[in-house]
């Protein structure tokens, strides 16, 4: 009954905060306003600015959002113990990424849509935008090259999850087409045929034909390096054409396959827990006793916080809440239930990772046989392996911190929710087909979410430097697809290529949480100069640079460290040296002026020009009012 318990009182935490804490930030400091003018409204092209019903932008946000963060992030941290992950993701995203998201949201809604990085250039100074623009490039090349690699390794483990995510493209192209074309028509229909197509195909894939490249197609000897060069080009693609035309429509299939996995998750737990099978106190410890973790892997503080960044705080958040999501909020009032709401529904996701990961993965491992059947993993005695066995046995590190893959923390996750799905009947296979597929389409929505967001980036630094070929999308989107490739590219020591995405693995997170606090600055300026109260973001942007700056320090300077090293990894450390003085000169730019600027409001966004105003509402009134 434990794994239920935990289960239905985060939730009600959750929901709790939701009516309480978010529907106070809204009112008393955020002070929504429905008669306010959005950008989606005001600089509608119906390309980056389209106003949006809120349940289509909720998928979309949430989606592009989660990803795989809060699969990967809590599937490592319960290395430690499931009770710091789960205090950690309920009180995190509660306090501290819900605030970060909402806030990040509204202060672009305010500003024309503008990204938090050019926001920061009127809120605090010139010098402070283009800071956050240089470190904005640098975290979203290592999303890049991460994502990119967590699908190319997805598809490489589950071929069975390949042919759904790719059916799914063509999918939400025909469903934007038809939303576009027919305004007012109800999504309902083709929604839900679409999902039956996209479980349809989890069945094909399952079952009759799994996509596994020939090695014929390999490059450098590897699928993981061909899948990832085809998602780049496929990230090109989807980032260049209109936002109702691929990416809204296809997070919104994503949002409602979503909640089925999610629905087959917790109604699996809930049968699990119900009768026995799966018992969280007999599958992991609440913590793990010091001496059951090896000498080398990392201290639980602050790697907590740095690992777990999805699911309790991610600074990719802000990035879009305020690139995508201001751009296509209708009314001001959705802002609390797509920014505030999104984040508490991925803290429930980490939970429910949490719980799959230990609880799930202790119902029992599989492993394939030479056939391919899925078979019980069993223990010396030949009894199947269960429990506390299991569980280890998921997350043994056999020769130190270093063996501990990505696939294994993936793996975990799969293996765990595909034991709670079965419990409801469902075969096996088609329950690990299932998860896999939920994700495979995860990691896809940010990547490509991603590499949009990188091209406003690109964009914005090109028009700062003057460099007009970056001022196009085109140009903009090439060099942010590009520059990711070659980074996931990068090969390891032992010369094999497509090794770069868990090379800067150990960047992502703590690049991850300096951004959120980067964010809460910004947050915290624009709020001072309006001389509202600040008080309740002083603890979250201390931890959100605090902590991540001392863990970055961690990794280089420790013995045996990225710098301290017989075999130093310049690699890493330029980056990590790169951002920590960006960080730092930005916070010390923000500490001198913070209290030059309370109650003193920044210079106005110049007017928009007659001519471009009339243009937007031709626009609007030819194709008929809010899309979608």
């Amino acid at each position: 009954m434990l794994t239920l318990s935990i289960a239905i009182g985060s939730f009600a935490a959750f929901i709790l905060a939701y009516h309480t804490y978010g529907r106070w930030l809204s009112a008393k400091i955020f002070q929504v306003n429905d008669s306010a003018t959005v950008p989606s409204h005001e600089l509608r092209d119906d390309v980056d600015f389209v106003p949006t019903q809120r349940q289509v932008l909720f998928g979309h946000h949430f989606t592009s959002i989660a990803g795989t963060g809060p699969i990967v992030g809590p599937a490592i941290a319960v290395f430690w113990g499931w009770l710091p992950a789960l205090l950690w993701v309920v009180l995190g995203a509660i306090f501290v990424g819900a605030v970060h998201d909402f806030g990040a949201l509204m202060v672009s809604l305010r500003n024309r849509g503008q990204t938090i990085g050019e926001v920061a250039g009127r809120l605090i100074n010139p010098r402070a935008r283009l800071l956050f623009l240089l470190i904005l490039f640098f975290a979203l090349t290592i999303v890049l090259a991460i994502f990119g690699l967590v699908i190319a390794i997805i598809f490489s483990l589950y071929p069975e999850s390949v042919l759904s995510v790719w059916v799914a493209m063509p999918l939400a192209v025909a469903i934007g087409v038809y939303v576009h074309r027919n305004q007012k028509a109800s999504l309902l229909v083709p929604s839900l045929v679409a999902l039956g197509i996209l479980y349809a195909s989890v069945y094909l894939g399952v079952y009759y034909c799994p996509i596994t490249l020939p090695v014929s197609v390999y490059i450098s000897g590897s699928p993981i390096v061909t899948w990832t060069i085809v998602l780049m080009i496929y990230c090109f693609i989807a980032s260049v054409l209109p936002v109702w035309l691929l990416l809204q429509p296809r997070d919104y299939i994503n949002s409602h396959q979503l909640v089925v996995a999610l629905t087959l998750l917790v109604a699996g737990l809930a049968v699990a827990g119900l009768t026995g099978k799966a018992d969280l106190s007999q599958s992991t410890p609440a913590i793990v006793a010091k001496a059951d973790i090896p000498a080398d892997a990392p201290p639980i503080m602050p790697f907590l916080f740095i690992t777990i960044a999805c699911g309790a705080c991610s600074g990719f958040h802000c990035v879009v809440s305020s690139g995508t999501t201001s751009k296509q909020i209708a009314r001001e009032s959705d802002a609390q239930f797509i920014g505030y709401g999104s984040m508490l529904m991925e803290g429930a996701l980490a939970v429910l990772v949490i719980l799959a990961c230990c609880a799930g993965v202790g119902m029992g491992r599989f492993e394939k046989d030479v056939s391919g059947t899925l078979v019980p993993i069993v223990d010396s005695s030949g009894a199947k392996l269960v429990g506390e066995a299991a569980w280890r046995s998921r997350y043994s590190v056999e020769g130190g911190w270093g063996n501990f893959k990505l696939p294994q923390t993936v793996g975990a996750f799969v293996e765990g929710g595909a034991n709670f799905v079965t419990s409801l009947g469902i075969p096996l296979e088609l329950s690990m087909g299932i998860i896999a597929v939920l994700v495979a389409c995860f990691a896809a929505t940010t990547l490509d979410t991603a590499t949009r967001l990188q091209r406003y980036v690109v964009q914005e630094l090109g028009a700062s430097f003057g460099i007009k070929p970056l001022t196009n999308k085109y140009g903009a989107t090439l060099l942010a697809v590009v520059l990711g490739t070659l980074v996931a590219m990068i090969p390891n020591g032992a010369g094999e290529y497509g090794k770069g995405g868990l090379i800067l693995w150990p960047l992502f997170g703590a690049t991850n949480q300096l951004l959120a606090g980067l964010a809460f600055m910004v947050l915290i300026f624009f709020l001072a100069r309006r001389g509202r109260s600040i008080k309740f973001a002083i603890i979250p942007v201390l931890m959100m640079t605090i902590i991540p700056a001392y863990a970055l320090g961690w990794n280089m300077f420790r013995q045996g460290g990225w710098l301290n090293n017989e075999q130093p990894n310049y690699l890493l450390a330029g980056f990590g040296l790169v951002i920590l003085a960006l960080q730092a000169w930005m916070v010390a730019e923000c500490v001198l002026l913070l209290p030059k600027v309370k109650g003193v409001l920044e210079e106005a966004l110049p007017p928009l020009e007659r001519t471009q105003t009339s243009e937007v509402k031709q626009v609007a009134q030819a194709t008929g009012g809010p899309n979608c």
